[in-house]
């Protein structure tokens, strides 16, 4: 039960994102289009959580995937569908300006 609530909540081992990143883990964040456009993480991929199931295509199982959005409560929702379509390496990164901050 705990374990479950840590992970839930990101309480589980830091996870270095630059390192992620480095290593070519693809940054989804998703955000609306227009939400978007309004600023992102430059090479990331956008794919709106809404339309992530049909979307599923456009991404790499092989691939590390790094989700995010405005506060990360999409992002985690977006983990959720990655994982449970057989993605196995995804981390929820949060809300998209943090997560920058994080891979500088």
């Amino acid at each position: 039960m705990l374990e479950t609530l840590k992970k839930l909540f990101g309480l589980g081992p830091k996870v270095d994102y630059a390192e992620l990143v480095a290593n070519g883990a693809v940054i989804l964040d998703v955000r609306s289009k227009s939400e978007y456009q309004g600023g992102h993480i430059k090479g990331s991929v956008n794919i709106a959580v809404q339309n992530l199931q049909g979307n599923l295509s456009k991404l790499k199982k092989d691939k590390t995937i790094i989700t995010c959005c405005a506060s990360g409560m999409r992002s985690a929702s977006a983990k959720n569908i990655l994982k449970s379509n057989g993605f196995p390496a995804v981390h929820n990164g949060g809300g998209w300006m943090s997560l920058q901050n994080k891979i500088r």
